[in-house]
């Protein structure tokens, strides 16, 4: 008897580029995929920050690079990796600002859907032209890309939009064997939400919608991170990974 044999977690000689990756699930997604095997490419706007993050990495004998970038202009990215070749690209980048509907701003929408969508939306068009023998897409996306939520119309709207720009991406570059699936995490503790986390209310109601009853950490959503972007997901694409402790369950 043949018996079968487990897809492989690892990662080694594949290059994997990571936006928002100097803090937070970025440099948590970073850090996966580099002890997995890959070459990790990390990228943010803030060099500094960047190259401590890198020089940490390298010192435990992790494969890093910085790359010091601000995705959301495009002509930038172009010239940045018109020559770099990826396997994997974690769209990681993103941001909120929680307001009510009735407070939001152009400038607020502006910014919320120029960085959730719009710059995940033109990277991955740009890193999949280099993407030769196929590769994986990840979207960071978010519970919130499934419910709603009080003073989050915008950022729900945003995740939203990516929920159906990772379906959509999967269908038209399955030919090209490139994968694309989403990471869709509750609320974790990271610089984003921590000042949310101040208000024991808030944490108090978060924590009542969380049936596992706690708070995520970015070491939850490290293992899907390598999962989706390994062979043991290979037939795995246009699908959201809920790491929300059973939030959307509700």
């Amino acid at each position: 008897m043949k018996l079968p044999t487990t897809p492989s977690f690892a990662l080694n000689g594949r290059q994997a580029l990571v936006t928002g990756a100097s803090k937070g699930l970025g440099l948590a997604a970073a850090c996966a995929l580099a002890q997995a095997g890959a070459r990790v490419t990390l990228v943010a706007r803030s060099a500094q920050p960047l190259d401590e993050v890198v020089q940490a990495l390298q010192h435990a004998g992790l494969d890093a690079e910085a790359l010091a970038l601000d995705i959301r202009d495009q002509k930038s990215v172009e010239r940045a990796l018109a020559k770099r070749t990826f396997n994997i690209l974690v769209n990681n980048a993103g941001t909120n600002r929680p307001k009510l509907l009735a407070d939001n701003t152009v400038e607020d929408y502006e910014a919320i859907m120029g960085l959730n969508v719009q710059a995940s939306y033109f990277l991955s068009q740009q890193v999949i032209e280099n993407m030769p023998g196929g590769g994986s897409i990840i979207n960071m996306s978010s519970q919130m890309g499934h419910v709603g939520a009080r003073k989050r119309t915008l950022y729900c709207t945003s995740k939203s939009a990516v929920e159906g720009m990772t379906r959509a991406m999967a269908v038209e570059l399955g030919e090209r064997d490139i994968r694309v699936n989403s990471i869709c995490p509750t609320y974790i503790e990271t610089p984003l939400t921590e000042p949310y986390f101040r208000d024991p209310d808030f944490r108090k109601e978060v924590l009542a919608n969380i049936p596992l009853g706690r708070i995520g950490q970015v070491e939850d959503v490290m293992g899907a991170v390598v999962f989706l972007a390994s062979p043991a997901s290979a037939l795995i694409t246009g699908s959201s990974l809920m790491v929300d402790g059973g939030w959307t369950a509700h």
